[in-house]
């Protein structure tokens, strides 16, 4: 193999590519990168078995070849060399690297230990813009949690139907459902649907996301287009150059096996409560709230529909207690119940109008779920469930 790259290219794939190297013992060469140079490309790919992810950087390849080296090693190395063109050379097991000033030898392992990632592409189940995907999964992908018991609800559920996208999460505590609506020729035929792990979200909105974008490579537009594949037990998320139509970043995952809850019983179909009041000024309260929280971190509110206030407490046996009235706009009945403070202001702080619609319901005679929706906003709904106090 023998090549020369651009400094600055190289340690954008390499920040890219170095999230998912995995760390285990028994199989050492999950700590490496590939390096695979051919026609006008040297791709980089590593995988933690779980996830595995290709970036291809635009090259001037001499003489095609392959090897691995330990990701940390050579993606520190290459952040510290100054922004100039650098050649690379791999003999054997030892990739050298060098520059007008610098020459570094670095030992390898052979491709042939490195795992396959498979990059099965079938018809494209949709294409949509990168920002509103990454926002999308913001929103929600906090919520999942790991659970033995039922694995499938440590994912994110991707609900595809007529040119609409619905993702959802859920603890069994609280819920969130984000809608997005899907560019024209995307997301038609029949229903699709799949769980993906968390962390996957997670890498979606740190590799394809806005946030220093200019150090990933991948620069945010609405126009920059996230390709998905659906395959029978994987998903690939692809993202096109600027300069070419060839890939640039390709990220495989794993799917969650299992049957997602039918969520949709949970949200309630109507309220007996309409609360309309301000976010921020709540956020806060319920921040003051806090301090004065018990073990159970709770937080009761009560809604007094003639002075259209809502009244927050809380106690603490060993600090004292917190009390506060926020203004707000009540229809419906007046309600007393309480919520962990922690779901509460998790909730709140992903919507991001300025108001904030608060519905509670009632199932059998008790309190239900209590569903929190941005004024002005229909595609984002978080639903939580009251705490059950004596």
């Amino acid at each position: 193999m023998k090549l020369t790259i651009l400094q600055n290219k190289l340690k954008q794939g390499l920040t890219i590519v170095e999230r998912i190297a995995g760390k285990n013992f028994s199989l050492p060469i999950l700590s490496n990168v590939l390096l695979r140079a051919e026609k006008n490309f040297l791709t980089l790919e590593t995988t933690d078995l779980e996830i595995g992810i290709k970036y291809w950087v635009l090259a001037q390849i001499e003489k095609p070849g392959l090897i691995t080296v330990p990701v940390s090693v050579f993606s520190n190395l290459v952040r510290l060399l100054p922004e100039k063109p650098l050649d690379l050379a791999a003999d054997g097991q030892t990739l050298r690297l060098e520059t007008n000033s610098h020459k570094t030898e670095i030992k390898g392992v052979s491709a042939d230990e490195f795992p396959i990632i498979p990059q099965e592409k079938n018809a494209t189940i949709l294409s949509l813009p990168s920002s509103s995907l990454c926002q999308a999964l913001e929103q929600i992908s906090d919520i999942a949690i790991s659970s033995p018991a039922r694995p499938e609800i440590a994912g994110i559920l991707f609900l595809i139907q007529d040119r609409i996208l619905k993702l959802v999460a859920t603890d069994s505590f609280r819920l969130a459902e984000k809608t997005l609506t899907l560019p024209k020729g995307s997301g038609g035929g029949e229903p699709v649907s799949f769980v993906l792990p968390q962390k996957t979200s997670r890498e979606i909105i740190n590799i394809f996301g806005s946030k220093d974008a200019n150090i990933r490579g991948v620069p945010p537009s609405d126009q920059n287009e996230i390709r998905i594949y659906l395959g029978p037990n994987q998903v690939l998320f692809e993202s096109i150059m600027a300069e070419t139509d060839h890939p640039q970043v390709n990220l495989v995952s794993r799917l969650i096996e299992g049957e997602y809850p039918n969520y949709q019983e949970i949200i309630p179909d109507k309220h007996e409560t309409q609360l309309v009041l301000d976010r921020s000024e709540f956020l806060r309260q319920i921040k003051l709230a806090s301090l004065f929280c018990g073990k159970i971190s709770e937080i009761k509110l009560k809604i007094n529909r003639k002075k259209e206030a809502l009244e927050i407490f809380s106690q603490n046996t060993d600090f004292g207690q917190f009390n506060s009235t926020l203004p707000c706009q009540v229809t419906g009945k007046e309600k007393e119940l309480s919520f962990n403070y922690r779901f509460l202001y998790d909730g709140l702080s992903k919507i991001k109008s300025s108001e904030v619609i608060i519905e509670l319901s009632e199932r059998n005679g008790e309190a239900g779920p209590g569903v929190l929706k941005p004024v002005g906003d229909s595609s984002y709904i978080y639903v939580l469930m009251p705490m059950q106090t004596s």
